[in-house]
Formats: structure tokens, C-alpha cells, sequence
């Protein structure tokens, strides 16, 4: 029986990147990826910056598209490859995969039937942003993409005022052009409270935000990059 190995891949910067995570990478016998062409890219910059460490890799993994549309249908065939003792690593476009990112179906398929997941833990956007947020981090809630319909925002801001009570700092990832509307659905809700947005993380242009939700709304008038935004929310 294979493995199914989740490889967290850098999210910006490739220094990154664990030694873990390329061995596992240049060793199994299919990787399962969002873009075939991003995580192609990948493969050659790491065997280019570490060939030291690829001389007795002998494994060039093909690669197969896994995004969420088809992810239902690719499954079978998986599990198939697994059963007949196939390693299978699973990547996102970046960070750790699941989060946000398609493969809980899969590990949810490989547990049923007893076939091994193994994480290979590295990046996460999440746990960057909340480690140099400088916001409470013994307990966090991450909230994914807030839903794109603006009465679920609402209603979705509007629950976490009953959770309140545990304290713990939220968490969400933004695209740019929702930025501005999510930021305002949140003070319409929660008032003009203090915000941590972290945009770019790891990358060149990295920068880590801190006011409030008005001061938000005018310095990102033209948001460009990743975000993921975090808060608290003030005790009544």
C-alpha cells in the first residue's frame, strides 16, 4: 500500500522550503498539484538551488492536476495507484494543503480505507500572519475565504460576536478585489475595531498592517497581493 504525503510548499520565499519536504518531493511517484505548470517551475528551481541533495534521487514524479472541480473525479484513480503501492504527494499552489486548498476528500477516502497520510509540515499563511501579528495567539479561529455572497459575510461577522466569549483571534484570507467590501461588511458589524492585515508574506514586498478598519479602507484603496486579515473582537 502507498503513501499519501501533504507537502507544505514555501509561500514565497523558497529558502523555505524544508529538506523533508524535498526529499518526499523528488522521491514519490506522482505528485498531486493545482497547477501542473507552478508546481513544474517549483520542482526545477529546487533541483537547481539544492542538486547536492538529489544524488541519489532516482524517482522523477509525474505530475497530475488535482483542483477542486475535479477532485471528486480524480480520487478513484488515486486510490488505485495507492493500492498498488504508488506514493502519492499532494501540493497547493502554496503553503500547507487542506487549508483553503483542495484534499480533504482525498484524506477523508485514504482513512476510510486505511491507506497512510502523513502531513510533511512547512509554510502556512495562517500561522505567519498570527505570529507577527502581535495579537493574542493561545487560540485562534481560521475562518478560510469569508463567502462571496455580502449576507453570509454579514451573517458570518455576526456569529463571531457569540463566540466572543473565548477570546480568541479570528482569522481570514482575502483576495484583493474582495478587500474592500469584506473590511466594510466588518464595520458594519463590528465597528470600527483595530485590524491586523498581513499582505505578501514572505515575499519581497511583505508588509504587516496594523490600525483600524477606516484607516484600513483608505491605505488599501488599491490592494494588490495575498491578505489575510486578523482581529479581535473587542469585550462588551
Amino acid at each position: 500500500m502507498g503513501i499519501v504525503y501533504i507537502v507544505a510548499t514555501p509561500i514565497g520565499n523558497l529558502d523555505d522550503v524544508t529538506i523533508r519536504a524535498i526529499k518526499i518531493l523528488f522521491s514519490v511517484d506522482l505528485i498531486l498539484c493545482e497547477d501542473t505548470r507552478r508546481t513544474g517551475l517549483l520542482l526545477q528551481e529546487l533541483q537547481s538551488r539544492f542538486a547536492i541533495m538529489f544524488r541519489y534521487m532516482i524517482t522523477k514524479p509525474q505530475l497530475m492536476s488535482y483542483y477542486d472541480e475535479i477532485e471528486d473525479k480524480k480520487i478513484p484513480e488515486i486510490i488505485e495507484l495507492l493500492e498498488q503501492g504508488k506514493n502519492v504527494a499532494l501540493v497547493s499552489d502554496a503553503g500547507t494543503p487542506l487549508v483553503s486548498d483542495p484534499g480533504f476528500r482525498l484524506v477523508r477516502e485514504c482513512v476510510k480505507r486505511g491507506i497512510k497520510v502523513e502531513s510533511i509540515p512547512g509554510p502556512s499563511a495562517v500561522l505567519a500572519a498570527l505570529t507577527s501579528s502581535g495579537l493574542p495567539p493561545d487560540k485562534f479561529i481560521f475562518l478560510g475565504y469569508p463567502p462571496e455572497k455580502q449576507n453570509q459575510r454579514i451573517k458570518m461577522f455576526e456569529d463571531l460576536t457569540h463566540l466572543n466569549r473565548f477570546k480568541c483571534t479570528n482569522i481570514f484570507y482575502c483576495a484583493p478585489h474582495k478587500l474592500a467590501t469584506t473590511l466594510e461588511d466588518m464595520k458594519s458589524i463590528l465597528g470600527d475595531i483595530k485590524i491586523v492585515v498581513a499582505r505578501e508574506l514572505t515575499k519581497v514586498h511583505e508588509e504587516i498592517w496594523r490600525g483600524r478598519l477606516t484607516n484600513a479602507l483608505s491605505h488599501f484603496k488599491a490592494p494588490k497581493g495575498e491578505f489575510v486579515v486578523l482581529f479581535n473582537i473587542p469585550q462588551a
